[in-house]
């Protein structure tokens, strides 16, 4: 088990936990949604998709697909094979899915998540 994301206390008192699938699935999010530079110890972790949404650089889809398949298979390749990231806009929010494969289990997931867009 590992320390569930967000961090919180369960009912008894106790640091809440995350089973394996449920724990990758955190990092996912923690990678995507923090900006390089956050994290004192590791300046250049982070996806920043937060930042990237209004990038003039990485317009549309195809940019921000490409710089969250490099940012998982760089920070946690070793722990998921990533299959497929599709990223497309729905109404007034972006949605980004990623299919990968545990590589302990060999199980395959999907994470989706979501982003405010600008109009």
């Amino acid at each position: 088990m590992s320390i569930a994301f967000p961090y919180h206390i369960t009912g008894p008192g106790l640091t809440a936990t995350a089973s394996g699938d449920r724990h990758v699935i955190d990092m996912l999010y923690q990678l995507l949604f923090t900006s390089p530079g956050e994290r004192v110890n590791r300046p250049d972790f982070g996806c920043g998709l937060l930042n990237l949404v209004f990038e003039p650089n990485v317009t549309g889809a195809t940019g921000l697909t490409a710089v969250i398949t490099t940012s998982v298979q760089q920070w946690l390749g070793d722990l998921i094979d990533v299959g497929r990231v599709d990223v497309e806009p729905i109404d007034s929010t972006m949605s980004i899915t990623i299919r990968f494969v545990i590589r302990t289990t060999g199980r395959a997931e999907v994470a989706v998540f979501s982003i405010p867009r600008l109009p």
